[in-house]
């Protein structure tokens, strides 16, 4: 039996297999990801972001057993600083798994940012598509919180939830615009903690002096002590009360369909800009461009639209 029949059975060795196969880029991958994209497209995919220190994982570990209450399956996509010796994820696979029961019901799998720009490794939309082929009803994916370049979250999940804690005070000034503009609920974690009511009166102020209209979405602030699962529950609720708003106002279905148009220029994109290299290879002498850009006989633009050209003469 092949790896790929036994990820349709449910191994989860299976998946753990395929999910390192799209993670490395090994050779006939995408061909891979095309089968699995046709079986995809149930799951819910859920964000969770902030600066560090947050308590976004065991925010996560809340979040999943109140949906092992209701007999869901979950996926956690946990995504890691990368460690600049090995490249490997410095946190590695969470200890926490020991927390849940060991029947498939939920798998953890964690990643490296791998010096991707942002706070998602530039592999986890392709994992996220992997588990939804899988049978996971939900998807959590937990960020490494880099502050505003978390904003290509927004392409890979439904709902985005954006952690801070009473520490972050001044931060949220910061953040306006970025993890600000992109979150649907905030939590204010470690509300145990002196600061946390001020945070939240300070985060619902900002809220407030944002341009909305008839309809939209009131953006709830919701308090937490995650450690002791406090409020988790009201988490939870307020997501599903979420994906029912941006369902009943067809938002749910056109956030699906910008997201594809998203992924085909970005495939697209990485094809060109990959052939475009390639068929400069050996053609151009990078470094007497650079020293001619030095003495000033030439500028980054003239070169660039000479290579441009040249390129296109190629192709």
């Amino acid at each position: 039996m092949t790896t790929l029949e036994k990820f349709y059975q449910g191994d989860i060795r299976a998946l753990s297999r395929i999910i390192s196969f799209i993670e490395n880029r090994t050779s006939g991958y995408r061909d891979l990801l095309g089968r699995l994209y046709e079986k995809a497209g149930r799951a819910l995919r859920i964000g969770l972001t902030g600066p560090p220190g947050g308590g976004k994982s065991t925010l996560v570990n809340g979040l999943i057993h109140e949906y092992l209450k209701i007999s869901q399956k979950v996926g956690v996509i946990a995504v890691d600083p990368t460690s600049p010796f090995t490249g490997g994820a410095l946190l590695g696979d969470r200890v926490r798994m020991n927390e849940f029961p060991a029947g498939g019901e939920v798998y953890f799998r964690s990643m490296a940012t791998r010096g991707a720009s942002g706070g998602l490794a530039s592999a986890t939309g392709n994992v996220a598509v992997a588990m939804d082929a899988f049978g996971f009803d939900v998807i959590l994916i937990e960020t490494v919180g880099v502050g505003q370049v978390e904003l290509d979250i927004i392409d890979t999940c439904d709902v985005v939830v954006v952690v801070i804690v009473p520490e972050s005070g001044d931060a949220v000034q910061t953040m306006k615009a970025g993890l600000m503009e992109i979150a649907d609920i905030f939590v204010v974690n470690k509300a145990d903690r002196p600061g946390a009511e001020k945070l939240a009166i300070n985060l619902k102020q900002t809220i407030q002096t944002k341009k909305k209209k008839d309809g939209d979405w009131n953006i709830p602030i919701i308090q937490t002590v995650a450690i002791n699962k406090k409020n988790v529950d009201l988490l939870f609720d307020k997501i599903n009360e979420y994906i029912a708003f941006i369902k009943d106002n067809s938002i749910f279905f056109a956030h699906r369909r910008q997201q594809i148009r998203k992924k085909i220029l970005n495939i697209l994109s990485n094809r060109f800009r990959i052939e475009f290299i390639s068929g400069l290879e050996g053609k151009v002498d990078f470094d007497q461009i650079i020293d001619d850009i030095l003495k000033g006989k030439t500028n980054p633009y003239k070169v660039s639209e000479e290579m441009y050209q040249q390129f296109k003469k190629i192709s």
